[in-house]
């Protein structure tokens, strides 16, 4: 088990510490809704969540099966909708990966992204987008 300890700063600004480690991470509500977009909004977060946990489960692949993805980026863009409720509609990730497409392992790495556990616990009214971009090659999985 993980302890997040959040305490509200006013001004719409919050401080999250991460009870395990003492790392610090403060957000602020966007401009859309009312902050100053000074840091990270909760939704930011998310979708931040989604990039680095894809990664993550690649690099874990990865270094379980012997080979090396550092250097791979991920960029993820974050829609905001407003019906029926304000909430996050779409998210797009894409993932450039330093490796040839015809990289034995491909497969194995993008099913390991896809399958990652913020990916898996998002609400599927959340529409997602993955396009992966081996050396140059990009294609689209999801």
């Amino acid at each position: 088990m993980v302890k997040i300890n959040i305490e509200y700063q006013g001004g719409l600004h919050t401080e999250a510490v991460h009870t395990l480690s003492g790392t610090k991470l403060q957000t602020d509500a966007p401009l859309d809704n009312g902050g100053k977009g000074a840091s990270f909004s909760p939704t930011d977060l998310l979708a931040t969540a989604l990039g680095t946990c894809m990664v993550t489960i690649m690099g874990i692949y990865a270094e379980r099966h012997g080979f090396n993805i550092k250097g791979t980026k991920a960029s993820v863009t974050k829609e905001m909708g407003a019906q029926p409720i304000r909430r996050i509609g779409k998210l797009g990730v894409t993932i450039e990966i330093p490796l040839p497409p015809d990289h034995a392992q491909r497969t194995a790495l993008e099913n390991a992204a896809l399958t990652c556990p913020v990916h898996k616990s998002l609400h599927p009214d959340v529409e997602i987008s993955v396009s992966f971009v081996w050396a140059g090659f990009c294609e689209k999985a999801a």
